[in-house]
């Protein structure tokens, strides 16, 4: 048995270690360099106010100009072209001309790089030298299924001393992300290196699982038969734990044994990061409830609410439906806005943000024996974050199941369960180390990483030495 454990952790480690110590030092690059995207900082700092006075269809003809019978949610924004609707569904999205209905995709090249030159300008961008570079379904920094629905994507050069690129769905017209020279070059070391994210292959979003999850479990499964071979191995002298191997043999076995607890844990949460729902709940919606919030509305209710005077500062005007309510909501900052609820009397229509009772008016029609509806401290242990820095996220414990709603536009950012809570510590804080009184001391947090990581990186060094012995032991005879 012992003999079979040795062999199989040998050949595993030959050809494991050095997707562990890439595991490892790309770890702490994406600790401080993220994978690219657009923040809603940028984002919304590159919208331009609505005009009000421009004439403009109903919100119900817009919906119906559209072909979503199941639009949930409607946005007008102002592009260079004009206004524009954004009607939004469970599955797919579309841009409408706000002044006659007629379609607003953006198929030609010189209307996305308006779009993106103005975004730009309103960012503090110099947009002088942008240039089409590409119209593409997919390139290393668009792979993500988030946009999907936007494809195929415009992607605009500004080249800018940054090196900043821009790109547009061709959906709506919409700048989706960004990325700078800075972010590309990091996140090759990053990213790109950890979540074995090449284009080919992440394209694929089911290959590119199997073939993650696979890796991910054999690594796993490599690690824990090291460690039993480590104790195993141990010896005590005089009260001294000592290691019967001598060199880089000796080193591994050490370094192993102090860094075995880390290095389990960490590659262990690493692979449940692509459970995807196979030992865990994936926090979603039931068909049930899905139907409950994502009601389709009665768009004629918007009518009343488009009577409404828009404020000159509008950047972006949202209609939503909120447990049978239809909602508007006129964002004039990144931090400020204003709820207009359709059928409110007049001197409680508006407010910044949705009510307690207005969730809890949902979530008792989504589950039952709700209690009191709290809001999230920014220290929770099971953090979220509203779209809109400052408002509130709202909790609501019905039993067993806890539903995180965002105050500002009404979506569910959070759907706890049992099982979700323990993935949440199982992965989360395990392999990123979020504990809050970690998160309440950021620099210690940043040490740690930094410092665990090391240490899992030293200790693989000194299996692709090992490694490298071993390989060249074996294949120097054959080739003699």
């Amino acid at each position: 048995m012992m003999g079979a454990i040795v062999l199989t952790h040998r050949w595993l480690g030959i050809a494991f270690c050095l997707l562990f110590a890439m595991w490892f030092a790309s770890g702490i690059v994406m600790h401080f360099v993220p994978f690219p995207s657009l923040t809603e900082a940028e984002r919304f700092a590159g919208l331009a106010p609505v005009e009000g006075g421009a004439p403009i269809i109903p919100v119900a003809d817009a919906v119906a100009a559209s072909g979503i019978t199941e639009a949930t949610r409607v946005r007008l924004i102002q592009r260079g072209d004009g206004p524009v609707y954004v009607v939004s569904g469970p599955s797919r999205l579309r841009a409408i001309h706000a002044s006659d209905g007629a379609d607003a995709a953006v198929e030609f090249p010189d209307l996305a790089l308006v779009i993106a030159r103005d975004h730009a300008r309103r960012r503090g961008l110099d947009p002088a030298h942008a240039t089409i570079a590409a119209r593409a379904d997919y390139d290393q920094w668009s792979v993500p299924n988030g946009f999907d629905r936007h494809r195929p994507l415009f992607r605009v050069a500004l080249d800018d001393a940054a090196g900043t690129d821009i790109y547009i769905s061709s959906r709506t017209g919409e700048v989706v992300l960004d990325t700078t020279r800075w972010d590309r070059r990091w996140n090759w070391v990053g990213s790109v290196l950890h979540w074995i994210y090449p284009t080919v292959l992440r394209s694929n979003w089911a290959l590119w699982d199997r073939v993650v999850s696979t890796l991910s479990l054999a690594a796993l499964i490599m690690a824990m038969l090291g460690a039993v071979l480590g104790v195993v191995r141990t010896r005590i002298r005089s009260g001294l734990v000592s290691s019967p191997y001598r060199g880089w043999h000796a080193l591994h076995h050490i370094i192993g044994l102090v860094s075995a607890g880390f290095v389990l844990t960490w590659i262990f949460s690493g692979w449940l990061s692509m459970d995807h729902g196979r030992l865990f709940s994936r926090g979603q919606l039931t068909a049930a409830e899905a139907r409950l919030t994502n009601a389709v509305p009665d768009w004629g209710a918007a009518t009343s609410l488009a009577q409404q005077p828009l404020s000159t500062s509008s950047r972006e005007i949202e209609w939503f439906a909120f447990n049978a309510h239809v909602f508007r909501r006129d964002r004039t900052g990144l931090g400020s806005q204003a709820l207009i609820k359709a059928g409110a009397p007049i001197r409680n229509r508006q407010a910044a943000f949705l009510a307690e009772q207005d969730i809890l008016n949902l979530t008792t029609r989504l589950a039952a024996g709700c209690d009191a509806v709290s809001i999230l401290a920014d220290n929770d242990a099971y953090p979220a974050r509203s779209i809109v820095p400052g408002a509130p996220v709202y909790r609501s414990r019905c039993g067993d199941l806890w539903f995180d709603i965002d105050g500002a536009d009404g979506s569910i950012v959070q759907r706890l369960d049992a099982s979700r809570r323990a993935y949440r510590w199982a992965y989360s804080a395990l392999h990123t180390l979020d504990f809050p009184i970690l998160i309440s001391h950021p620099r210690l947090r940043d040490a740690l990483i930094v410092g665990l990581c090391a240490l899992g990186l030293a200790f693989s060094v000194t299996g692709i030495v090992i490694g490298w012995r071993r390989l060249r032991a074996t294949v120097a005879p054959e080739a003699a």
